[in-house]
Parts: C-alpha cells; sequence; structure tokens
C-alpha cells in the first residue's frame, strides 16, 4: 500500500484536483507541498494537529514539506467557517505569534538538511504593489465565481468586508509565489479550503501554464464543526502552559466513543491493522483504546515522560479520583477569599473549569460538580478557607474532569 492509498484508507482524503497525478507524486515522494497556519492566537491547537500529523505522514514517505505561516494572511483573517469578522491583529502580536508556531512545528517536523521549509508569506504578501496586484492576478478571478464559493455565502448575511473578500486571491498567490520560489507543486488544506485552493491551482496554470494540484483533508474538524478541541476551558493547545499534559491526555480519553477508531486512524501513526483489532472492542473494552489513543497523542506533542504522568494521574482518577500529584492544579492566594471563603463559581472560572458564570449554575443544577467528594446543589454555596487546611481541595466536573486548587 503507497501512502496515497493510506491517506484514503485512514480516511484523510476529502477531496483531489487530479488523483491520477497527486497519488505517483506522493507515493514517489515527488510531491513539494505546503499547508498554511494563520498566526491567530500563540500557540497552536488541536485544530492544527491533524495538519501536522499529515505533513509528518508524507515527510516520512520522502516528500517535502513547506510550513506556511500567514504573517501576511493573517493581517486580514481567513472568512472561511466565520459568521462575523475576526478580531484584527497588530503587526507585532502577528510576529510574536509566528514565532511560536515555528518553535512548536520544528518539534515535530524535521526540518535538518532541507527536509522541510518554513516560510512566512508577509515575506511577499507585505511587499505587493497593489495596482501591480490587480493587473497580474486580480484578472484571473471571476467575482461570480468567488460569491458561489462557501466560505464567503456564510458571510453574505451579516456582511462581507472587502479586506475578507481579498482573502481567497492572497491565499492563491501564497501557492503561485511558493511554486516559483520553492517548486511547490501541491497545496494541503482543511475541505473548507477548497474554493481558495482551487483559485491557486488555477492561478498557476494560468500564468506559468505549469501543473499545480490541491487535495483536502477530510477534517474532524468538518464533521464534528470546528469544535474538535473545544472545551469549558477553551481551545486545546499544544503549548504545555495553555494546556496541561494532562488536561491534553484527558481530552483525549474523553472522546465520544463512536469517534475513537476515526480519531485514532487519523491521528496516531499506529498501523491500520493494530487499529481494526481496536476496533473490535465493545463496551467498556473500548475504554482501552482511549487510553492507547490518549497516550500516543500525548506523546507525540509532550514526550514519553509526560505521557506516562497523565497516564497514571487519569487511571488513578478513574478508578478512585485520588491521585492528585499530576492532576491539573490552580494556586489561590488570600486575595481570593472575602469573609473566610470563595464562591464555588468564582473558584470554578478560576481554574479553567467554566467559562461563565451560567454554565456553572447549569452544572450545579444537574448535579454535575462535587467538592473533596461531596456533591454540591446549591448555586450560591462558597468553599471555606478552612477546606484548603490539608493544602488543596478537589473540584470534580461532571464524571471524569477533576482540578486541585491549593493556597499558597
Amino acid at each position: 500500500m503507497g501512502v496515497y492509498e493510506e491517506l484514503v484508507a485512514r480516511g484523510l482524503i476529502a477531496q483531489v484536483t487530479d488523483e491520477k497525478e497527486i497519488r505517483e507524486l506522493v507515493n514517489c515522494g515527488k510531491a513539494v507541498f505546503y499547508i498554511g497556519f494563520d498566526p491567530t492566537a500563540d500557540s497552536l491547537h488541536v485544530g492544527h494537529f491533524m495538519a501536522l500529523c499529515l505533513m509528518k505522514r508524507l515527510q516520512l514517505a520522502g516528500n517535502k514539506p513547506i510550513a506556511l505561516v500567514g504573517g501576511g494572511t493573517g493581517m486580514i483573517g481567513d472568512p472561511s467557517g466565520r459568521t462575523d469578522m475576526r478580531q484584527m491583529l497588530t503587526k507585532e502580536d502577528i510576529e510574536h505569534n509566528c514565532e511560536c508556531f515555528k518553535k512548536q512545528m520544528s518539534k515535530f517536523i524535521d526540518f535538518s538538511d532541507g527536509k522541510a521549509l518554513m516560510v512566512n508569506n508577509a515575506d511577499w504578501l507585505l511587499e505587493l504593489n497593489y495596482v501591480e496586484l490587480l493587473r497580474e492576478v486580480g484578472a484571473c478571478f471571476s467575482v461570480n465565481n468567488m460569491l458561489r464559493a462557501e466560505c464567503y455565502k456564510q458571510r453574505m448575511e451579516k456582511g462581507l468586508s472587502f479586506l475578507e473578500f481579498n482573502y481567497m486571491i492572497m491565499q492563491s498567490y501564497d501557492f503561485y509565489a511558493l511554486y516559483q520560489k520553492y517548486g511547490c507543486n501541491m497545496q494541503f488544506g482543511g475541505d473548507d479550503q477548497w474554493s481558495n485552493m482551487l483559485g491557486g491551482t488555477e492561478l498557476i496554470r494560468r500564468k506559468l501554464s505549469k501543473d499545480a494540484y490541491a487535495m483536502t483533508i477530510n477534517l474532524l474538524l468538518n464533521s464534528e464543526g470546528k469544535k474538535m478541541g473545544k472545551t469549558a476551558k477553551g481551545a486545546v493547545w499544544l503549548d504545555e502552559k495553555k494546556t496541561s499534559p494532562f488536561d491534553f491526555y484527558q481530552y483525549w480519553r474523553n472522546v465520544d466513543d463512536a469517534d475513537v477508531v476515526k480519531c485514532l486512524k487519523m491521528l496516531t501513526f499506529l498501523s491500520l491493522d493494530e487499529i481494526e483489532e481496536l476496533s473490535k472492542l465493545e463496551g467498556s473494552e473500548i475504554n482501552k483504546a482511549k487510553e492507547i489513543l490518549a497516550f500516543e497523542l500525548t506523546r507525540m506533542i509532550h514526550g514519553e515522560e509526560e505521557a506516562k504522568k497523565a497516564q497514571e494521574g487519569a487511571r488513578a482518577l478513574f478508578s478512585a479520583g485520588s491521585d492528585t500529584e499530576n492532576m491539573p492544579t490552580t494556586a489561590l492566594s488570600s486575595e481570593d477569599f472575602a469573609d473566610g471563603g470563595i464562591a464555588l463559581l468564582d473558584l470554578m472560572i478560576k481554574c479553567g473549569l467554566i467559562p461563565s458564570k451560567g454554565e456553572g449554575k447549569r452544572l450545579i443544577q444537574q448535579g454535575g460538580v462535587a467538592v473533596d467528594d461531596e456533591k454540591v446543589t446549591d448555586i450560591f454555596a462558597k468553599v471555606p478557607a478552612s477546606a484548603f487546611e490539608k493544602g488543596y481541595v478537589i473540584i470534580k466536573k461532571g464524571k471524569k474532569v477533576y482540578h486541585k486548587a491549593t493556597l499558597a
């Protein structure tokens, strides 16, 4: 089985422009491909994780990845999947985020000896002359076709700014520039990017009379909406300072039963035969597959030692709820307490367990919150300072989420 066939078997490919040509390039290790990452935060999150896995799979097969950091496109913002305009970032914020991306990607992709490239589209987009761009590139795009693109259609009701309307042209220009600078012949991305990617392939073919190809990943992000990686605390980040290895492990340990095999196929490097055996597990036995999924992904991002710690801590929690050593922890100060205690809702927000007090009230009313194994039913409950005499209290949210709060 070639690498292209394996991508198909793992359910990774949504659509391609020229399957025969793409299969040959990928299987023969001749693809020079790029995936773009817009630096809208100072860390990658699990929404980027599948793209990184794909880059690694193809690199191991001899293909050359180009990680394109969107220092230029990040100043516009991708309207795909959005119902409103993205927050505008400063140039300084974008540059900082780009540097953070580079550090994280370097732990995952082998950039040594020219095996991969990392480039920033600010290097060419910010130098473009507007009139020249209109003449050179604008004439190749039909406004009618652009307005039919899904990434724009969903924004038409609330209004699409001219700023965002240019995003497709900028992304297309990226592929055009990468082809000329580095011989990039293929673009990968989520299937919500299909219209933008077609724009790039057509631009190369029209302007350079050269072949270029596009392939979209059948992202979990699209079938589960963009909710993958979203929790009550926000996104699940790859930066351990934002999402601890324990929380990262727990996220994957708690995926829905129906998604376990899909995640194993798309995100791990276990063989398809191994995954086939795991797919036969039923009932409570499916937890074995969840543990393997969580361990493999945590090991890939945070290393073997942190993955083992997270697994040991999670197993203890699932069995007895007593292991606090590797539990995510929030330190409180005396300033957090008033009248000898702290409101439970305030404590949960401080610990990142809920995004709002409204959400916390619903959890408490539904019986989903406990403090030191005592279920709390009063939405106005306070945790007294005396509860911290042993050094900490344990807050349990639902059946599987534990958090330790300490008092300095």
